[in-house]
């Protein structure tokens, strides 16, 4: 891959939170970790996962890292299995450290796909990483389940996971979408890809017990609404119903519901989801606590214990933390073509699968619930610090 750049670079500025100076050095501080190999790990010698590694690559499109971004991409490209996958996570210079294939983590390829075309316009960048961008949903959409979930994980030694995750296939549901989006935009067709996005969306907004069940985790009540397959009315009530719960005043969003302790990335990326639903002044105030992460070379503590400040995990500066905060201010502001990607725009619709009379379908045991309650996160990063 040749990094294009066909259009210029309009950097995301908030005004009275993040200016465009502080979103290129946040920028900055994630290519400043990325390795000569283009793999960007959570931190210096710190391992790194595929699904945080594409956040970051689209960080640092947004922010104009043009080579950087393309150098990311291509280490997806080299590191690719056979079958579409990636492992979950790598190590520099020491090969993997988690051999479980993770859906989600392998999908969120087509979001940075489609996102690098639409920030860069390139199109030659495009068409390769389609190859890679094929392979991976291919090898997602072959883990659908017959309740239109899609299975979390193969383990090592090839034993499909038994469960599905909210977060993770609230994810690859976007991720599908987006995939579509690249195919149409190459003459080409997927329409397995738009049914198995039509069923998943079905699935996460309708019979959400078909999801493992874990209420602490933030992310599972804000994804469903970031990725569009919670929209409307449900949507709005849902993050209206689990505000209390995860959201600190003044603070940011909480990881889990069991403690104080405030993740910048959970924050920026409840921004996303309330800036999809049109919340502005609160997706402001949100990217606007979130500032208390910041440090001086413009990176970001991954977490804050609060009522003491400590940081959790300790002293930690996190690159998907970086790219978050990036991503949401570009949401905000506008500046790249790419700004409305988590509000659908771009997008192809995806298929409605719903029934029309009724509002509740039935779990995997057969009990009726109602759409979106919280499941279990799908990404795996710090873990949460002592009660």
């Amino acid at each position: 891959m040749t990094a294009t750049e066909d259009r210029p670079t309009v950097l995301p500025e908030v005004s009275g939170v993040v200016s465009g100076p502080e979103v290129l050095a946040t920028a900055g501080s994630i290519a400043a970790v990325q390795r000569p190999d283009g793999m960007i790990p959570w931190f210096e010698g710190g391992h790194c996962d595929p699904w945080n590694h594409v956040e970051a690559a689209m960080a640092l499109t947004v922010a104009g890292f043009g080579d950087e971004a393309v150098a990311a991409y291509q280490w997806l490209a080299d590191t690719q299995l056979p079958d579409g996958s990636w492992f979950n996570y790598y190590l520099a210079g020491a090969g993997v450290k988690d051999p479980r294939l993770d859906t989600n983590v392998c999908a969120y390829v087509a979001t940075g796909a489609w996102h690098h075309h639409l920030v860069t316009g390139s199109r030659a960048v495009l068409e390769a990483m389609w190859p890679m961008v094929d392979r991976a949903l291919a090898f997602v959409v072959r883990q659908q389940r017959d309740d239109g979930t899609i299975r979390w994980s193969i383990d090592p030694d090839g034993r499909p996971g038994a469960y599905a995750l909210l977060t993770g296939s609230s994810s690859i549901y976007h991720a599908l979408r987006c995939g579509v989006a690249c195919a149409e935009a190459l003459g080409c067709e997927r329409p397995d890809w738009e049914l198995a996005a039509g069923r998943l969306a079905h699935a996460i907004a309708f019979t959400p017990g078909a999801f493992e069940p874990k209420v602490e985790f933030a992310m599972d009540w804000y994804y469903p609404v970031l990725s569009g397959a919670l929209e409307g009315n449900p949507a709005h009530e849902h993050i209206d119903e689990w505000w209390d719960t995860f959201v600190m005043e003044g603070r940011g969003v909480r990881c889990v519901s069991t403690g104080p302790w405030v993740t910048a990335a959970e924050t920026a990326e409840c921004v996303l989801a309330l800036d999809a639903l049109g919340r502005r002044e609160e997706a402001l105030a949100l990217l606007t606590w979130a500032q208390a992460h910041r440090c001086d070379d413009g990176s970001y503590w991954t977490g804050i214990v609060y009522p003491e400040r400590s940081t959790f995990p300790f002293e930690e500066r996190t690159t998907y933390t970086a790219a978050a905060i990036v991503l949401a201010a570009d949401a905000l502001s506008g500046a790249s073509p790419a700004a409305g990607l988590f509000r659908g725009e771009s997008l192809p619709g995806g298929l409605d699968l719903t029934v029309p009379s009724s509002s509740a379908s039935s779990g995997s045991d057969g009990t009726a619930v109602a759409p979106a309650t919280a499941g279990p996160a799908g990404l795996s990063r710090s873990a949460a610090p002592p009660a």
